[in-house]
C-alpha cells in the first residue's frame, strides 16, 4: 500500500516539475519572440501545448495507479421491440435450425441446377 501512495505522489511531483518546465518555456519564449525573434511565436504557442499533454498524461497515469475504472457488470440485453428485428432474429433461429421452408446456411445447401 506504501509503493502504492509514493508511486501517486511521484506522479503529482512529476506534473508539478514539467508544468513549472512548461510555463519557463513558454515565459522565455514570449520574452524572445516580443524582442524581435519570429521564429520563437511558434514556441510561444507550443508550450502551452506541452502542459496539456502533461497533464493528459497525470490523470491517465494516477488513473492507472490507483486501478483504473470498475468495468460494469455485464447485465442481460433487454429483447428487441423493433418488430422487424424479432422477425428476422426468428428467421435466422429457423435457417440455423434447419427447419423446413428455410434454405439454412450456405455451406449445408445443394447447388443443383
Amino acid at each position: 500500500m506504501k509503493a502504492k501512495h509514493e508511486r501517486i505522489l511521484g506522479i503529482h511531483v512529476g506534473l508539478v516539475i514539467a508544468e513549472v518546465f512548461c510555463a519557463t518555456g513558454f515565459s522565455f519564449e514570449i520574452y524572445r519572440a516580443r524582442s524581435g525573434n519570429t521564429l520563437s511565436w511558434a514556441y510561444v504557442f507550443e508550450w502551452p501545448i506541452f502542459a496539456g499533454y502533461a497533464i493528459y498524461m497525470w490523470r491517465k497515469l494516477l488513473k492507472d495507479a490507483k486501478g483504473g475504472e470498475k468495468s460494469p457488470a455485464v447485465t442481460e440485453h433487454a429483447e428487441p421491440t423493433d418488430q422487424s428485428l424479432e422477425r428476422y432474429n426468428e428467421y435466422l433461429r429457423a435457417v440455423h435450425e434447419g427447419e423446413p421452408g428455410h434454405d439454412g446456411p450456405l455451406e449445408m445447401r445443394s447447388f443443383k441446377s
